[in-house]
């Protein structure tokens, strides 16, 4: 053990410093060749202007373009998908929350009732009982993200039955004939 502390704190001692902790600037003509590839189009963004890629040298306003699809400012609207309502957004997130939280939550207090249970040697709890309600409720409440999803009404005015079975399959339908579309094309 001792041998391994020598040699880690012989490699702390270095006679040059690493390049990376220098503070002076280099000249090298060699890395500001390499450098003048690279144009900075804004804070934190860096554009390539590759050599013998393009037909033509970029010019302003192409740079200018580029800067604008890089940062998110292009008009065209390249989805074809709909924004989500706020009403059936915040629709979705309840129903996920319930869907996810009962269970869980049912889980929990099953592992505290046994847990008490076995504390006060009224039954010996086996041990396969715990992990099967564990796994059961907890699988159930990862299930609850995609029913949750599933069982929201789309439609903004309507806001469907508490549990939302008929939305599910409605829904899941839907989900699946636009899978299929997409892959015939």
């Amino acid at each position: 053990m001792k041998a391994l502390v020598c040699s880690f704190c012989q490699a702390l001692l270095l006679s040059k410093p690493p390049p990376w902790n220098q503070r002076s600037r280099i000249n090298d003509s060699t890395i500001t060749k390499k450098l003048s590839n690279f144009t900075r189009i804004s804070r934190g963004q860096v554009q390539v202007n590759a050599k013998g890629f393009s037909g033509s040298p970029s010019t302003a306003k192409d740079r200018e373009i580029e800067a604008k699809k890089l940062s998110g400012q292009n008009n065209k609207k390249e989805d074809d998908d709909d924004e989500i309502p706020e009403a059936v957004y915040s629709r979705i997130i309840t129903r996920i929350l319930a869907f996810v939280g009962v269970p869980m939550a049912f889980g929990v207090t099953l592992l505290k009732i046994f847990q008490a249970i076995k504390e006060q040697n009224v039954w010996d709890v086996p041990i396969w009982l715990p992990f099967l309600t564990t796994f059961l409720t907890f699988g159930a409440s990862t299930m609850g993200i995609a029913y949750g999803t599933l069982s929201t009404s789309l439609d903004p005015e309507k806001k469907g039955s508490v549990f939302g079975w008929e939305e599910a399959q409605k829904n899941w339908v839907e989900m699946w004939k636009e899978e299929d579309e997409e892959a015939r094309r």
